[in-house]
């Protein structure tokens, strides 16, 4: 089922827009043109990570070499810095099996939605 998150307008490039649905909290982000929705709690120690940064991070390279990507793919909790896949929810580089509750969200006519299923 979709419920109606907000304005398109209401949200900024790379904060999170959190909000409300039906007791759940979830952030919303527009990264690039493309909208995302989190559910607002990290599997590590459920800090709020909607609050935390999207950014990129190091990737696994070859010895010797530092090698930065996933820019704006990246959410990054702001209590212990674990990293996750802001598309997947998946942690990233094996620091846990745990993943970040992700929904499909898309816009219409100026309003966001967010696929959640049923309560």
């Amino acid at each position: 089922m979709a419920y109606c998150a907000g304005e398109f307008s209401q949200i900024s490039e790379k904060e999170a827009l959190i909000t409300d649905i039906n007791g759940i909290s979830v952030g919303i982000f527009l990264i690039n043109g493309k909208v995302y929705a989190v559910r607002n709690a990290c599997p590590h120690k459920l800090a709020p990570i909607c609050k935390g940064t999207v950014c990129g991070t190091m990737i696994p390279s070859n010895p010797s070499e530092f090698v930065f990507g996933l820019e704006g793919k990246v959410l990054k909790c702001p209590w212990h810095g674990w990293e996750f896949s802001l598309e997947t929810g998946d942690a990233l580089f094996g620091i846990s099996n745990r993943k970040v509750k992700t929904y499909p969200a898309e816009v219409k006519d100026g309003m966001i939605y967010i696929e959640m299923g049923q309560f």
